[in-house]
């Protein structure tokens, strides 16, 4: 197996990453001990690829979890918007249907969406914005009732606040 940095295996980021895009997430991973180093590599992967949607899933989970949330907010948002613009639905959560897009295609841009939008409602409950978290989750529920996307998981942590 190829070594990367201090892993001994590959991370596996999707199905079909160009590969100097994965050499780039795979780079970032290695050094996610550094933020300032690891942020600019997947920077540097979102400008080469800016529909490849793995690449925001990526970057606005290593800013959540290094404690960054307003940039995992800004990265989240973004990802909605590459979402909806590589599946052809409205950006704005507020007009979406279940016929808006084929929300259970698993690696399709509607799947990604409604993910970072779980994605969004966590990262505002953590922000104290609970009523907006609420309301973000209710439309996930709408959009995705067999819960394909987990959302269920964050629906929980509201209800126990």
């Amino acid at each position: 197996m190829e070594s990367v940095g201090v892993l001994n295996e590959r991370v596996s980021f999707g199905r079909s990453i160009p590969p100097k895009v994965n050499s780039l997430l795979q780079e970032a991973v290695a050094s996610a001990a550094d933020f300032d180093h690891a942020r600019k590599l997947l920077y540097r992967a979102m400008k080469l690829a800016p529909f490849q949607l793995e690449v925001y899933v990526a970057l606005y989970k290593f800013c959540f979890y290094s404690g960054h949330i307003d940039e995992a907010e800004q990265v989240a948002l973004a990802s909605l918007k590459a979402a909806s613009e590589k599946g052809g639905f409205d950006e704005d959560w507020d007009l979406l249907t279940p016929e808006s897009a084929d929300w259970n295609i698993e690696d399709g841009p509607a799947h990604v969406y409604l993910y970072s939008l779980k994605a969004l409602a966590f990262i505002r409950l953590r922000k104290g914005l609970k009523e907006n978290a609420d309301s973000i989750l209710e439309k996930i529920k709408q959009l995705d009732p067999q819960d394909m996307a987990g959302a269920s998981v964050i629906m929980s942590l509201a209800d126990g606040l």
